[in-house]
């Protein structure tokens, strides 16, 4: 073999782990493509089913507007056929009476699909107090110029009278949002009255009055209204109220947050502990929700509903409530602190005053997420009430130990070789700053020793690991000497007993491919 030869395969092997690293980097975006083309699958099967609910009205001749007519069409139709196919005319048979039944009578903005995030707002008038514009503005303004192009949030205004339409306070309001409302950002739509069954005659249940059973009915018609057109918009869909704030970063730490889970079998994430507030579903299972809420929705409220169906999903009738309970949570995870906080004093029930607070919402976020490649995460070290290495890798909590000992680690072993430019990790957090890591130092093992700086500037392990920085005062950062890179593994040593326990709050590690890997917040660019 020839010295220029010789020469080359250094730097050929790093051009095979520089492409390594960008395949990483593009992972976490494929799986963002793979989950946007299961929804176009779910859009097609409901673009099916929607043709076929056309074809068998045009058998039908002419839907007669006379409701018993109707139900005599229907009966008709299932004479035709050895079996019946149901579907929502079957709960909601006046829809049979309006081609426009499903179609918005109000939908201004630009349409837009394909983004990761859909934010659903409800809302109708308020006698007292409208928050409508302040909720929008908390939303609005706590997104980044990117986070505003992967995004829509919808407006739904589920009133059907014209006054709405034409009033100055609708003119102002399209005037206030014009230009989100022209970005594509926001899209404000609202139902048609042939959408509404009679709601008069409804059935008084749990000792709720008259018009609180009327109101709680119209707005499961509403939330499916608005699904139903929000399913095929986004990757995950999030469930707001007209009448909240919201905390700084909230889109960022939601989707994160929905991307560290999104191979579990989840059903319902939680951002808030109140209501139907910052509920994110995946787009596809709206089918499904929406299906339920229509077969019950003049018998409980939606919150209620949603519980149902988590219940028929994974609870075991033989088992008691608190095999249920924890066999629910499986479904509906709970993120804490909460991002979002209900603000509104005066319901949408007219006469109706809510104190609602999220006392979660007030409290500091003691740990920060970002989406992290994949790797294997292990400690030496006493795991406290469940605040896991697993859990901090995934963004849903910080790492907190029992007093480290000399000879105890903390390992993230990469899935697949990763270059890093610089590292952070920050223990401590605001509820216990005193739980701070000391006497710990910072270890990398690369993948190839060739090349590597002097033995006498970095000391190196019988395992192969390099020192390449230390905590001091709670905090270890600094630059990674390139010729280190790619690297195999990271590792926190602990070099002496520790007097107290120890938290880490915040990993992150700078990358060369412009993406972040991180262990609470660090990403891999």
């Amino acid at each position: 073999m020839s010295i220029i030869t010789l020469l080359m395969v250094p730097d050929c092997l790093q051009c095979v782990f520089a492409l390594l690293e960008k395949l990483i980097a593009y992972q976490r975006e494929f799986h963002a493509l793979k989950e946007r083309l299961r929804v176009a699958e779910h859009r097609t099967l409901q673009r099916s089913s929607e043709l076929n609910n056309i074809l068998e009205q045009f058998r039908r001749a002419i839907a007669e507007t006379n409701s018993n007519e109707t139900q005599k069409l229907l009966k008709e139709l299932a004479n035709r056929k050895p079996l019946q196919v149901p579907n929502i005319y079957h709960h909601l048979p006046h829809l049979l009476n309006n081609e426009g039944s499903l179609h918005p009578a109000v939908q201004v903005g630009l349409g837009r699909t394909g983004v990761t995030m859909v934010m659903g707002i409800p809302t109708v008038k308020r006698k007292v107090k409208s928050y409508l514009s302040e909720t929008l503005r908390s939303l609005i303004d706590k997104l980044s110029p990117e986070e505003k192009l992967d995004c829509v949030i919808i407006v739904f205004v589920g009133e059907v009278s014209p006054p709405f339409y034409t009033s100055a306070d609708t003119y102002f309001f399209f005037h206030r949002f014009s230009t989100e409302l022209s970005s594509g950002l926001l899209e404000v739509i609202s139902p048609p009255a042939a959408y509404y069954p009679d709601l008069t005659n409804l059935k008084e249940t749990f000792g709720d009055s008259k018009e609180r059973v009327r109101w709680r009915t119209k707005q499961n018609l509403d939330y499916s209204f608005l699904m139903m057109y929000a399913v095929s918009k986004g990757v995950y869909y999030v469930q707001l109220e007209d009448d909240i704030v919201a905390k700084p970063n909230y889109f960022a730490t939601m989707k994160n947050f929905a991307l560290q889970l999104s191979s579990e079998d989840w059903m319902i994430l939680e951002f808030s502990q109140l209501g139907f507030i910052g509920k994110m579903f995946q787009a596809p299972d709206l089918n499904l929700i929406v299906e339920f809420i229509f077969m019950f929705y003049k018998e409980k409220p939606i919150d209620w509903l949603l519980d149902h169906i988590l219940w028929v999903k994974v609870c075991n009738p033989e088992k008691d409530a608190k095999h249920c309970e924890r066999q629910k949570s499986s479904l509906r995870v709970r993120f804490r602190p909460s991002l979002f906080q209900h603000v509104g004093l005066h319901s949408s029930l007219a006469g109706k005053i809510q104190k609602l607070t999220d006392k979660d919402f007030l409290k500091p976020l003691l740990h920060k997420m970002h989406v992290n490649p994949p790797a294997e995460v292990s400690t030496s070290m006493k795991v406290y009430q469940g605040h896991t290495l697993e859990k901090t890798y995934l963004g849903e909590d910080f790492f907190w130990a029992i007093t480290p000992t000399a000879g105890d680690y903390i390992l993230f072993k990469f899935d697949r070789p990763v270059s890093i430019e610089r590292f952070l990790f920050r223990s401590g957090n605001q509820e216990h700053p005193g739980d701070k890591i000391e006497n710990t130092t910072v270890e990398i093992l690369p993948v190839s020793e060739a090349g590597l700086p002097p033995k006498d500037k970095y000391k190196r392990t019988e395992d192969r690991f390099y020192r390449i920085g230390q905590f001091e005062k709670g905090v270890a950062e600094g630059a990674v000497d390139p010729s280190f890179n790619p690297v195999l593994a990271l590792r926190l040593s602990v070099l002496k007993d520790s007097a107290v326990w120890a938290i880490l709050s915040e990993f992150l590690n700078h990358a060369h491919s412009q993406s972040v890997t991180t262990l609470t917040t660090g990403k891999i660019l």
